[in-house]
């Protein structure tokens, strides 16, 4: 999968993924039904390129993962683990549009 960004917001949300992993399309999927709807940055990471090694060694036999995450000033720059909302293998539409209203709603 190629990495994706989109129209910048006040949330940000990486999806954690791997080429071959159908589990990982249907999150997708839902994830991009919901921005439709509303505004938020949008990130892939495959974390079985080298570069994202750091990301496989925590998330390896989890994908798909999504971090949803508050951001102020452009702050935080990347993923990290402990700021990050985290939603785990499969999710509805209505699950992600609540941590993007958590995330939006948290206080700088």
């Amino acid at each position: 999968m190629f990495p994706t960004r989109a129209l910048l917001g006040s949330a940000r949300l990486t999806l954690f993924t791997r080429a071959g992993c159908g589990l990982c399309d249907t999150a997708k999927n839902t994830v991009l039904k919901l921005q439709k709807r509303r505004s938020f940055e949008y990130v892939e990471t495959d974390i079985m390129k080298p570069e994202n090694k750091s990301w496989k060694d925590v998330y390896e036999f989890d994908v798909p993962v999504l971090h949803v995450q508050s951001v102020h000033n452009g702050l935080p720059k990347e993923a990290n683990l402990s700021d990050a909302r985290k939603l785990f293998h499969r999710w509805t539409e209505q699950e992600v549009e609540r941590s993007v209203d958590e995330a939006e709603n948290a206080q700088p």
